[in-house]
């Protein structure tokens, strides 16, 4: 546990670990069953619903999958990571192998490079060098990228793009393990990919055009300003004080500096852990704090929230 925390808090948190919730994690396990009966129902029944209904009901519902996955990689509802994977390996929302989101995801919590280009691998800056070597197009992706609309555009085309052209590139020089996930992967899609087409009121071309890829632009609103370059590490991690649908979609995931610290923390004791402390909380971060996403809309609709090439790259 975060060796920052005061005594009381301490206890708090423990005291939550020994109650009937924390033990026994039904909020996730109803969160999962809850998933698979909706996503069951909105494709065999999607003949009823139309396709307007089945878009408009499956797009949140893989946000909220994206959200349900990072849980189980935190190791929720579950100790043992074989069944967790087992519980969130069907790439519902298509595009993200769970191994590597896996991986890159906890390498991502070594808070001491958070933001680092090339050490953390879900930063959002680029080195000095990539941006001195980049046309003109480029920066002006990389500029868009930072304000709210152009991460809602093109956020998770680029993220796809980046992420198969990384992979092509890797897989030719890595073990057979590689292979076998993908293969394993590409699968998967194919299965989920051919119930939707044969059952549901939209194609398979609309499920990934229309469902999948905005899922992902809306779940990527998450990480527009998550972190920030900064000296002390524990000032790189946002507070974010939405409440309603989005920060239920995200899983209370928004509160990230207390995720951060506070990794195997469940999503449902998050809101509690942080209001008990609020202040110190916002203490710790240096006040980098958030009033919802609305406020980054107002401010970064069209202005890009900071710059693209990371400082210390200058």
């Amino acid at each position: 546990m975060a060796n920052y925390l005061d005594e009381t808090h301490r206890a708090e948190i423990v005291e939550l670990s020994t109650t009937i919730t924390s033990k026994t994690e039904w909020p996730t396990w109803l969160l999962l069953a809850g998933f698979y009966l909706a996503w069951t129902a909105i494709i065999f029944y999607g003949e009823v619903l139309g396709e307007g209904f089945t878009i408009a009901l499956l797009v949140p519902l893989l946000v909220l999958w994206m959200s349900i996955q990072h849980e189980l990689i935190h190791g929720h509802p579950t100790r043992w990571p074989a069944i967790n994977k087992a519980l969130g390996f069907l790439p519902f929302a298509v595009w993200y192998p769970y191994d590597i989101y896996r991986d890159t995801h906890l390498a991502h919590h070594n808070d001491e490079v958070l933001t680092v280009p090339g050490q953390d691998p879900e930063s959002r800056y680029v080195s000095g060098t990539f941006w001195l070597r980049s046309p003109r197009y480029m920066k002006a992706l990389l500029w868009a990228n930072k304000t709210m609309g152009g991460r809602l555009l093109m956020g998770a085309p680029l993220a796809v793009i980046t992420l198969v052209g990384g992979e092509l590139a890797g897989l030719f020089h890595t073990k057979r393990n590689a292979w076998r996930m993908w293969a394993a992967h590409i699968l998967s899609v194919g299965i989920v990919l051919a119930l939707v087409e044969q059952y549901s009121a939209i194609s398979a071309i609309q499920y990934l055009f229309m469902v999948s890829l905005p899922a992902l632009s809306i779940a990527m609103l998450r990480s527009f300003y998550e972190h920030r370059p900064a000296t002390l590490a524990q000032h790189r991690t946002v507070i974010n004080e939405s409440s309603g649908l989005l920060s239920w979609l995200f899983l209370n995931l928004n509160l990230h500096l207390v995720h951060h610290d506070l990794p195997g923390l469940p999503w449902f004791h998050l809101p509690k852990v942080y209001r008990a402390r609020r202040e110190q909380w916002i203490a710790r971060n240096d006040g980098y704090v958030i009033d919802g996403y609305f406020q980054l809309l107002q401010k970064h609709l069209v202005n890009p929230v900071d710059c693209p090439r990371h400082p210390a790259e200058h």
